[in-house]
């Protein structure tokens, strides 16, 4: 049997088969503050956070009969951040799916829908919150 390689750095990319691209692109963008990274023809962009990887793919009918994803997440570096994000969100006219509560692991989280339907979590989850506390303490 082979040893296992050294250990990822993570799930650090997420592609999507967007329908409504343009709307997706200026969600991602526009709401959450990602950035283009790279756009290499009119139906496909990549899109960070700076340690993340985003890519939207043009849906055709053929990809989305068989792509099938339960969510994406954001992760938040502090616990109020979950009900900042819910509020902005919601001034923003953003589905929302479920108000921000708080998991028996400590982490905070809600779920909205992007403009394609695609359900995305926004978590303050401590041991990815990049070492930082939450105020509250």
């Amino acid at each position: 049997m082979l040893e296992r390689p050294n250990p990822t750095s993570g799930l650090r990319h997420v592609a999507l088969f967007a329908k409504e691209f343009e709307a997706c692109e200026r969600f991602y963008t526009e709401i959450l503050g990602m950035t283009v990274e790279w756009r290499p023809d009119d139906d496909n962009v990549y899109l960070t956070s700076g340690n993340d990887n985003l890519a939207l793919h043009r849906a055709s009918k053929i990809a989305t009969e068989w792509a099938k994803l339960d969510h994406i997440g954001f992760i938040l570096d502090r616990l109020e951040d979950a009900d900042t994000w819910f509020e902005f969100l919601k001034a923003n006219h953003v589905p929302i799916k479920t108000a921000p509560r708080t998991h028996r692991d400590g982490a905070r989280s809600f779920y909205c829908l992007d403009p394609d339907g695609t359900v995305v979590q926004m978590i303050y989850h401590p041991p990815l919150a990049l070492g930082k506390e939450s105020d509250s303490k």
